[in-house]
């Protein structure tokens, strides 16, 4: 669903990529504080609660590579958990400064939508309690509100924990 009230300009690849599959969406632009990247101040500034605003993280396995966690705001990621999600031995998270080169993005802005690559993808399985949930857009001060249904089925993720 194109966003009349978002001006071409403004419109990041993840949205674009959104348009052109015709899955619904919204863009949500919040106030970005460069001292605080953190979910919670995302989720504050949306008005919404944490648990229903999404974090985009991005781990290296030791066997299968890179992949993506997509988690609530108020989690911290379990790296067994993950590792056994994505058939690893063990993982780790990236650091951060093979972000921008590895996704395209940058931290506080890192979307499942649109990495230079896809990337397997796991999602928190409480995203299925709500009829949406937001996630980065591919910048930072703006969010997609997006079924989590059409997130998953658009990235192909799989659900975790299983």
């Amino acid at each position: 669903m194109k966003q009349d009230n978002v001006n071409k300009a403004q419109k990041t690849n993840a949205a674009r990529l959104l348009d052109a599959a015709g899955i619904a969406y919204e863009l949500i632009p919040y106030e970005v504080d460069e001292n605080d990247l953190a979910a919670g101040h995302v989720a504050a500034s949306l008005g919404e609660p944490i648990e229903q605003v999404f974090k985009t993280l991005v781990l290296r396995g030791d066997r299968n590579g890179l992949f993506v966690c997509v988690m609530p705001g108020d989690m911290e990621v379990d790296l067994k958990v993950a590792a056994r999600i994505s058939g690893n031995k063990s993982a780790d998270m990236i650091r951060m400064k093979e972000l921008l080169p590895e996704t395209g993005y940058i931290r506080g802005g890192c979307s499942p939508i649109g990495m230079k690559k896809p990337l397997p993808t796991f999602i928190y399985e409480s995203a299925l309690l709500y009829d949406y949930i937001y996630v980065s857009a591919g910048v930072r001060g703006l969010q997609l509100r997006i079924s989590p249904q059409d997130l998953i089925g658009f990235t192909g993720a799989g659900i975790y924990p299983l």
